[in-house]
Formats: structure tokens, sequence, C-alpha cells
């Protein structure tokens, strides 16, 4: 498939979260990798990607941080207040786009913050497979080790079959009126929502799932950092 026969798409970065269990002195998407924030590498590969029409990030509204950022003056990136939970600040995101003139069939792509080693392969992979696809779907993963599921006292009460379970990635790409409807409605009736693809798995959609490369990792722990520097020691 050829550049031209992705569709466009409109990008949300929901970048409100305080990452607690980084112990670290300022949310991880601000921590550095290679030379530049994690934040700046999770936006990269979009800003780089012609298909791109506008990305909406969503930001505390006291980030002390974003303006210090190169990109943050970027005509391409538009910022959103960021909620309290990560419902919240896609759903904020959205109603940013349709400001900007987003259609109720226009693509949208949701990706997180603090996953900055999303590849260009994976990226046209997820919109050359869903391109036409009736609902939408999310890179993923099919699970690798051994699942237990555990009792209240901490021992295992059964092995899960993992050929039945796949990890949920990022990028999320759904239709513009579909998403907002669906995040909107399970907010309104108070619905645990995870992702954009459990608030529509909620609306009664079953998303589909794109094979990834399993190196699109989220930082969530100090020791993911440590891995991706390790990784990147020789990236310019």
């Amino acid at each position: 498939m050829s550049q031209t026969d992705f569709p466009f798409f409109w990008a949300i970065v929901p970048a409100a979260g305080v990452g607690a269990r980084m112990r670290a002195d300022r949310p991880k998407q601000y921590l550095e990798l290679a030379g530049r924030t994690i934040l700046e590498h999770s936006l990269e590969c979009f800003l780089d990607h012609p298909q791109l029409k506008q990305l909406v990030i969503s930001l505390s509204v006291d980030d002390p941080f974003w303006p210090s950022l190169s990109c943050a003056d970027d005509p391409r990136i538009t910022r959103a207040n960021g909620g309290k939970e990560r419902a919240d600040s896609v759903l904020s995101a959205l109603l940013k786009l349709a400001e900007l003139g987003a259609r109720p069939h226009d693509w949208v792509l949701v990706h997180d913050a603090a996953r900055p080693n999303l590849s260009r392969f994976d990226l046209d992979l997820l919109l050359g497979e869903l391109a036409d696809d009736a609902v939408g779907g999310l890179l993923a993963v099919p699970a690798r080790d051994t699942l237990k599921r555990i009792r209240s006292d901490g021992r295992v009460a059964e092995t899960v079959d993992r050929s039945l379970i796949w990890q949920a990635y990022t990028p999320q790409m759904f239709r513009f009126g579909a998403l907002h409807r669906a995040l909107a409605d399970a907010l309104v009736a108070g619905a645990a929502i995870t992702d954009e693809a459990s608030a529509m798995e909620w609306a009664g959609l079953a998303p589909r799932l794109v094979e990834g490369r399993a190196d699109n990792l989220k930082v969530t722990r100090p020791e993911d950092l440590d891995w991706l520097r390790q990784r990147w020691s020789t990236r310019g």
C-alpha cells in the first residue's frame, strides 16, 4: 500500500497523567530519553506522517513543562485541557477536534504519551489494515507468558488459557463520531473505561486486534525507561 492509499487521520495524545509509579520529580512523559523527552518521541511518529490532519494533546491546565518543548509551537499540534482520567482527557480532545472540523466518519488515532517506541511500520500497518473496517481497532500483542488468576489471599486460583489473551497497545483507531458517542455515553453511565477500545466494547461493538511489535512498550516503571535507554544507546 502506497502512502497515498493510507487514510487521512486525526491523532489524540492524552498527556495529563502524573505517572506516580515512576517515582520521579516530574510526570513520566517529560523524563529524558536519548536527548529528548519521552513525550517528544511519542509524538514524532505521527508528526512525520503525511496523512496526519492535526494532533490534539490533552495536558493539565497548569502543566509547566510543555511550553519548554520545541514542538509546543508546532502548528500541527493543538492543546486541550486534560481531565482526571484518561477518558476525560480523550473526550476533551475529541471536542477540540470537532472545533477543528473533524467529521463523524473521520479516523481518530489515540496514542499513549508514554509509549515512545512506536514504529512507522506498525503505524502504517494499523492504518492500512483498518482503513475500511466497520468498527476500527488497535495494535495488540498476544500474551507470551503463562497467565495466572489470583485468589484474594495471593495464591493461584487457576492458570488462564493464554491463547485467548492479548495485551492492548496503542494507537487505537476509531471513527470520530462513534468514539465520541461511546466515550460520552459510557462516562455518563459511570462505566469503567480503561482505553478507547473498552468504550467501544461497552457500546456493543467489537474492535479488531492488529498484531504489532512487542517493543512498543508503555513506560510505567523505572525499569521500562532503563530498558529503552539501553536499547537506544546508539541512537542519534
